[in-house]
């Protein structure tokens, strides 16, 4: 298996000049006062060396060894406290966080191209981090001042990790219904008593104190998920003068036995009466929870194209070297038994699927991190409001479509190797098992497609979707007389006709059929998805064009003949997920449940 390296050229490209991510910070005074290209380039730097020297060379052992819990203690396998050290020392816990209290105040779009090569790297580890940055990011938007002064700091510097426990046994998606109760005490504090399980990184050997998060209900506190706070319950209580003090009445009482991320705790966390303290608003934890969703969904859509990197990386590597058969053209090495695979059809088909969705994957999810920069950092409030309602539209879209087309490119990337993919020491077996996770967990994709559907279409009556189909209109229309665009720009514009008709479709649907929007969100998450990621492939194309003549490296050429492919062979796709949405619900509800 090809040893994992950091594409920094490709991330430095869509930055920089699909982007042109540096003046966007300029444009924002208050990202400028933090980062400037220099540095930004020496994080990506530092980043590439730690992932692929520290992380990537611990993901196969990680696996192997997975963590082991014993009495209520957890301990990680070998290698990660040290690597996690690495990552402390570095500040990356911090790299995004608030510079008030200890973070470094990086924009979103410099710090997603950080997660991906963390999650390509080593997803298991990569998820203590992950999981630190969204608690921060909740403690950070809705905390009282003295519970961010309290925990940030220690939480940014990596000293303390964090966790967030939203699910219970009887309680995954309907939140509403959770058990776990918060009692108040009287001086401020809560008694909260429940049980929470599928908590990733609850319980560890990596940090001296683990912050978690939970979902809980006060006594008075109405039906459903109006009625759940959030409570910030540590493992060990903090002393005035911020010192560790007893510990809390939390335990570990187990973690799973999975398919994958084995490298990762998860953990079913008891909690008997211990201490925590509100964060935010009585009543109003959803609320906080959904501040850090956004950046969340987005960053495990982000650990599907990491995971589909690595798998490129081996899967090209394997087809240069493993010779087998002669190219239907003829012998291309005649001095060899046989050629390389690559020469061959199918697995071109193979490779160029994986680039189209990873490249084009990479270019997405940085698309929305840079709306996530303008909404939390633009002073015009329209230009505010704008960004705001795109990230709501397009996220549930990052972290389903992402995902699904994650592992979709990690399988093929196992056929590429035919049998050796799938025996352990070739490491693609695992990037199945691991990639695997992201279409569950932060709102299983068949959520996220009813999200994207339901709530942010229909529930906004189309406003939401015509931001995003303004902005690929524009597109289209401002290049419409480059001529290296133009062979890209028709098929674009009519999948982007294809996907607002659809749209349409499904708004007048709505309202006469309660199953409408159920029977139609996945495919039209997977037909917003090829379609937004065709637009992707059309902005790269415009970066990439005007530098190919020139090119000697392959590097620019190879874009648009990759851009090529994508419209010629996985764009047309749209055609029939149209199709299938306009179809209706008849057939899918006509059963009974006896017939299944």
């Amino acid at each position: 298996m090809a040893d994992y390296q950091a594409p920094l050229r490709d991330i430095r490209f869509v930055l920089n000049e699909v982007f042109d991510a540096p003046s966007l910070w300029a444009s924002l005074p208050k990202l400028a006062e933090y980062v400037d290209p220099e540095t930004a380039d020496a994080i990506l730097e530092e980043a590439g060396k730690i992932t692929s020297g520290v992380l990537a060379p611990l993901n196969r052992e990680g696996d192997e060894q997975g963590c082991k819990w014993n009495d209520g203690e957890v301990t990680t396998p070998d290698g990660f406290r040290e690597a996690y050290q690495t990552i402390v020392e570095g500040g990356w816990n911090g790299l995004g966080g608030n510079p008030e209290f200890g973070g470094m105040g990086m924009p979103k779009t410099l710090v997603a191209q950080f997660e991906e090569m963390l999650q390509a790297s080593n997803m298991a580890f990569g998820l203590a981090p992950m999981l630190t940055a969204g608690a921060c990011l909740a403690l950070d938007a809705h905390g009282s001042e003295e519970l961010k002064s309290k925990y940030l700091p220690s939480m940014y510097s990596g000293v303390w990790s964090g966790a967030m426990d939203l699910t219970e046994p009887h309680a995954g998606t309907d939140l509403g219904i959770i058990r776990t109760r918060a009692e108040p005490q009287g001086d401020g504090s809560y008694a909260v008593t429940g049980t929470k399980i599928f908590i990733t990184w609850g319980e560890h050997d990596l940090a001296e104190n683990i912050i978690h998060l939970v979902l809980g209900k006060l006594p008075d506190a109405p039906k459903g998920p109006k009625g759940i706070s959030l409570f910030l319950v540590p493992k060990f209580l903090v002393n005035e003068d911020g010192s560790l003090g007893e510990r809390n009445s939390l335990s570990c009482g187990s973690i799973e036995k999975k398919m994958g991320i084995k490298g990762s705790a998860t953990c079913v966390m008891n909690f008997d009466g211990a201490r925590g303290w509100l964060v935010g608003e009585p009543n109003k934890g959803l609320a906080a929870m959904f501040t850090m969703m956004n950046y969340e969904r987005l960053g495990v859509g982000i650990q599907g194209i990491g995971a589909a990197e690595a798998s490129l990386q081996s899967a090209r590597e394997y087809a240069l070297e493993r010779i087998q058969s002669r190219a239907p053209s003829g012998a291309q090495q005649k001095d060899k038994a046989a050629d390389p695979i690559i020469v061959h059809p199918d697995v071109r088909r193979m490779l160029l699927t994986m680039k189209g969705y990873v490249e084009g994957g990479r270019t997405f999810s940085t698309y929305v991190a840079q709306w996530l920069d303008i909404a939390k950092y633009a002073e015009d409030a329209e230009r505010q409001e704008y960004a705001q309602g795109m990230v709501a539209l397009l996220t549930p879209v990052a972290k389903a479509f992402l995902t699904d087309r994650g592992l979709d490119a990690c399988i093929i990337g196992q056929q590429v190797f035919g049998g050796h993919g799938f025996i352990r020491e070739w490491g693609q077996e695992q990037l199945v098992r691991d990639v695997r996770i992201t279409q569950i967990y932060e709102g299983t994709n068949g959520i996220q497609a009813l999200d994207l559907m339901g709530r942010k279409v229909v529930g906004s009556e189309g406003r939401l979707y015509e931001l995003f189909a303004q902005d690929m209109a524009t597109f289209i229309e401002e290049n419409a007389a480059d001529p290296a665009l133009r062979p890209f720009l028709e098929p674009l514009a009519a999948a982007l006709e294809r996907l607002s008709d659809v749209t349409e479709h499904v708004l007048g649907q709505a309202d006469r059929s309660p199953e409408a929007i159920g029977a139609a969100s996945v495919e039209y998450l997977d037909l917003f998805g090829l379609t937004a990621l065709g637009y992707m492939w059309a902005k790269i194309v415009k970066a990439a064009a005007a530098k190919a003549e020139a090119d000697t490296s392959g590097f620019y050429t190879g874009k648009l003949k990759t851009a090529r492919f994508y419209f010629d062979r996985l764009l047309p796709k749209t055609v029939s997920l149209a199709e299938s949405i306009r179809s209706g619900s008849d057939s899918m509800m006509a059963l009974t449940a006896e017939e299944f």
